[in-house]
């Protein structure tokens, strides 16, 4: 199975110092942020210990292809109603994919947006219109647009959202999708009966799409669009089900994370992975 989570990148080791968490979890993938998800402020990737960092991946033979970066917040494509922000998204997006390259990455995850008050016809063309700005034909990366759970304005709570926007893609070899349980969950997926919805998902998508899945449980019942984590089997979803999606023979290879929050102040993500590989 290829399980890890999100872990921390801070001085002085930086993206070394997030391996050598993943390693202490006895993960074999990890999932970072370049910078503070809710601001632009970033290091040069040049102080992060990128090449110590694949090395020690390397070392515990981990590929690359697993380091996954997820984009900050902030980038809002699907916003019409403000130019700024939508100016700011693209060239804010432009850094992190030229980032993500320099680290030596192949995935990054990315929020579709929220239309705010627009409507979500025009959130998708604002993104769909974004994306193929941003996006270079030469870029090496898969962008990975992420199942929302429906909260607000969100776009990408249906997989007939995320397909409107990978349809209209120039290069639609650099884009997939990052399932997120808790999000469907709250978004009105029933995952008792996830083998439908892998099947719709099949339908709608493609499974050769899936490159990433965030495996959370939900404090929220299902349907209830308000996208809150919780600890495997602490929540609504339950252990059961998340297990079987992690061991879902058609998900072998995907690269699974966990994103549950931390309990006492400590990151649970050990114990999850020792759960998970039972």
């Amino acid at each position: 199975m290829i399980i890890g989570s999100h872990v921390s990148m801070s001085a002085p080791d930086y993206l070394l110092g997030s391996v050598k968490e993943a390693l202490s979890y006895d993960a074999n993938a990890l999932m970072v942020y370049t910078g503070a998800p809710q601001n632009t402020i970033r290091k040069s990737v040049s102080l992060l210990k990128a090449e110590e960092a694949k090395k020690l991946m390397d070392i515990n033979g981990i590929p690359l292809e697993r380091m996954i970066v997820h984009a900050p917040y902030i980038i809002n494509l699907a916003n019409t109603v403000k130019p700024e922000t939508y100016e700011l998204a693209t060239s804010f997006l432009r850094q992190e994919i030229d980032r993500v390259q320099e680290i030596g990455a192949t995935y990054l995850v990315l929020h579709p947006g929220s239309f705010v008050s627009a409507t979500l016809e025009e959130g998708i063309a604002s993104i769909v219109k974004g994306l193929n700005e941003v996006v270079r034909e030469e870029d090496k990366i898969i962008i990975c647009l992420e199942t929302m759970a429906g909260k607000g304005s969100e776009v990408g709570f249906e997989f007939t959202q995320l397909q409107a926007i990978l349809s209209q893609m120039n290069y639609p070899e650099k884009f997939g999708v990052c399932l997120d349980t808790c999000h469907i969950h709250d978004a009105g997926y029933s995952l008792l009966e996830f083998d439908v919805v892998l099947k719709e998902f099949d339908e709608i998508i493609g499974l050769d799409r899936l490159y990433v899945i965030h495996l959370n449980d939900s404090k929220n019942i299902q349907g209830a669009k308000k996208d809150r984590h919780a600890n495997l089997g602490s929540g609504e979803i339950g252990f059961e089900i998340l297990y079987t999606i992690a061991h879902h023979p058609l998900l072998e290879d995907k690269i699974k994370i966990l994103e549950t929050p931390w309990i006492d102040d400590k990151p649970p993500y050990k114990e999850e992975i020792a759960l998970l590989k039972k």
